[in-house]
């Protein structure tokens, strides 16, 4: 695999989000109509074991359309993060040749064994043999891009989507390398979604390249899997219910888990019909466009939030009409699976085109936004109520009464004489002197100088939510404004900071923070050591406060970086009272200086007296000295065994 480490333009890279966008939509869209369409229960044709295995394909084709949501989600917050508005159109179904590489097809299709073995292909990892499903050979084989560096934006060929973002990514780090972290993440972060509107893996804000990197890493473990999650991969769940598919066809050679739904349908006779289905039936074209018309305002209704800055009551009511939009679109489409497509295509069922609309962005924030909102809920309300009337089905009262509580909530939480949300940021405080020396951040207040060490910050938060206006969260610019509150509630959230992260200087006369009473080791689980006491690192002094990696990758040894999570670090944070037989009676001496001396290539030496607890705060051990384990394999966690000589760990 090639990848081109030349920095892109910031308009070529945007060009490469909209493609990841537009892919990652598809795919999600292809996943749920072959959801739609299986069949089920008994009363659809299958006996118990049948029903129970079919049902758990819904429930696991249906979990990863979600992950592929999310997956949209992180890349419209890197898109935004950029500078950049999200993509939230597509192509409509069947794609034209060039929007995406030839060898990827994606499609509307129901659920069978080529569809599957489709599936499947889609999220293979590089250098798999699995074939293409039957049936979803490319068109025509064609080159995308140039040679030939280009001021205009090309598209460029890829073979699977773990290639895809690799080349993203390194693109990515050219460009945050070419202009710095600052110049390229330079769009407002309170119009990105994050978890406080949705509940999704991928609604984390993007502040830095780290996490726009961590954002494309999931995507591709969640999509091809890696070795440490192979199981709650997409390749291996789709994998896995071909075998499950292939042992119930091998029992009931008759097994036909699904309606015969159309290959990517429309609602006319397209202008060029040879080889399409197009819906006939009344009921099924109803049917269809009123999924349809739900699905086009989802997409606006994101797109409006993402117009919107947040966190505000607004925004989140924009995610929730979204979200609620697709609870009303999921049995209109199961439905349309079940009803006939019309006398132009016997034996074939219909289904839901998800039609896209020439445009689906989001208008501008403000009462004529509020206003196309309401009226359009209250059209597709209406339409709802009136297509249950004709057709009477189960699955139509529920989108109906769906419809309708989203326009009763829309009406109660769009104010229409509001005035709209203002995307200046608020204004902050006049920033105080600041220097920069050694990586730290050294800000005078009149009372106090704080220090800020980045490379120790481990993103525990007590600083933001304990002193939010001292410590201004995502804003660009100076962000640490010691005289913001009382200088000693200010000392109180520094003595929160479990890294050291944040120190200070008193410069009223009062006393520095001072060492604790006793020395404390707490074991965090699944992450890193926490130590206070009066601490040197090599012999130099460190503070009082520090976490120390114990999973092997960070790229800051000792300290850590938070890659605990980017690996999946699991280590329980309660080893046994008196591990190893280790004491613990009370010392006589429980304070004093602790040396810490980073083995190379080895464990963490501690000298001094320390008291060893688990993360709930049980005592474990007392030690006045130790040797931790740094390398996240040994079996006497947190002590060392001696596994660092045998897994290859290196550190200095």
């Amino acid at each position: 695999m090639t990848i081109d480490t030349q920095a892109p333009s910031r308009e070529q890279l945007l060009h490469s989000l909209y493609e990841a966008a537009e892919l990652e939509h598809n795919l999600m869209c292809t996943y749920l109509y072959a959801a739609f369409s299986l069949k089920r229960g008994e009363a659809e044709g299958f006996g118990p074991a049948e029903a129970e295995a079919v049902e758990r394909w819904r429930r696991e084709i249906t979990a990863v359309a979600i992950e592929e949501m999310g997956h949209l989600v992180a890349v419209w917050n890197i898109t935004a993060a950029l500078g950049g508005a999200p993509r939230l159109g597509r192509g409509n179904f069947p794609l034209d040749p060039g929007n995406l590489p030839a060898r990827i097809v994606v499609k509307l299709a129901p659920f069978n064994d080529a569809t599957l073995q489709h599936f499947i292909y889609l999220e293979r990892p590089e250098g798999s043999n699995e074939e293409d499903g039957a049936g979803f050979a490319a068109e025509r084989l064609f080159v995308r891009g140039s040679a030939e560096r280009r001021v205009t934006p090309m598209a460029q060929d890829y073979d699977t989507v773990g290639h895809f973002y690799a080349t993203l990514g390194a693109s990515l780090q050219a460009f945050v390398a070419a202009h710095g972290e600052a110049e390229a993440f330079c769009g407002d972060r309170r119009l990105q979604l994050g978890p406080e509107e949705l509940n999704l893996c991928g609604a984390r804000r993007v502040l830095c390249s780290k996490t726009a990197l961590a954002a494309f890493d999931a995507i591709v473990r969640q999509g091809e899997g890696a070795p440490s999650d192979s199981e709650s991969s997409h390749y291996q769940r789709f994998a896995a219910i071909r075998r499950e598919l292939a042992a119930l066809r091998a029992a009931h050679p008759g097994f036909e888990p699904a309606w015969p739904a159309a290959t990517n349908p429309v609602l006319r006779r397209p202008p060029r019909p040879e080889g399409r289905v197009w819906l006939e039936n009344p009921a099924a074209v109803a049917t269809v466009d009123l999924a349809n018309a739900s699905y086009g305002l989802m997409l606006r209704l994101l797109a409006l939030a993402y117009l919107q800055p947040g966190p505000s009551a607004e925004k989140s009511l924009s995610v929730d009409l979204a979200i609620g939009l697709m609870r009303a679109f999921t049995p209109l489409a199961e439905h349309a699976a079940r009803l006939p497509a019309g006398p132009s295509h016997p034996g074939c069922h219909a289904g839901a085109s998800f039609t896209a609309l020439r445009d689906a962005a989001g208008f501008p924030p403000g009462p004529a936004a509020r206003r196309f909102v309401r009226e359009r809920l209250a059209q597709l309300a209406e339409a709802g109520a009136a297509l249950h009337a004709e057709l009477g089905a189960e699955a139509t009262g529920r989108a109906a009464r769906q419809l309708q509580s989203l326009r009763e909530r829309a009406e109660r939480g769009l104010d229409l004489d509001a005035e709209p949300p203002t995307s200046a940021p608020v204004a902050a405080p006049a920033p105080p002197p600041t220097a920069v020396v050694d990586g730290i951040e050294i800000v005078q207040g009149e009372k106090l100088e704080l220090r800020f060490e980045a490379r120790r910050c481990i993103h525990a938060r007590f600083c933001v939510t304990g002193a939010p206006r001292v410590f201004l969260a995502n804003v660009q610019g100076p962000w640490l404004h010691p005289d913001a509150m009382p200088v000693e509630r200010l000392v109180d959230i520094a003595h929160a900071c479990p890294s050291g992260a944040i120190q200070y200087r008193r410069k009223d006369g009062e006393a520095d923070e001072a060492p604790p009473p006793v020395n404390l080791l707490s074991v965090r689980e699944a992450g890193p050591y926490a130590i206070r006491g009066a601490l040197t690192l090599r012999g130099r002094p460190l503070g009082t406060r520090a976490t120390l990696c114990r999973c092997g990758a960070s790229r800051n040894k000792p300290f850590c970086d938070g890659s605990h999570h980017d690996i999946q670090f699991a280590a329980t944070g309660e080893p046994a009272t008196g591990l190893l037989g280790l004491p613990t009676d009370m010392p006589a001496t429980r304070d004093g200086r602790v040396d810490i001396e980073p083995e190379p290539n080895g464990p963490l030496q501690l000298r001094g007296s320390v008291e060893v607890l688990s993360g709930t705060g049980r005592m474990v051990c007392r030690v006045s000295q130790a040797r931790l384990c740094r390398c996240g394999g040994s079996q006497t966690k947190p002590f060392c065994d001696g596994t660092h000589a045998r897994n290859g760990f290196s550190a200095d």
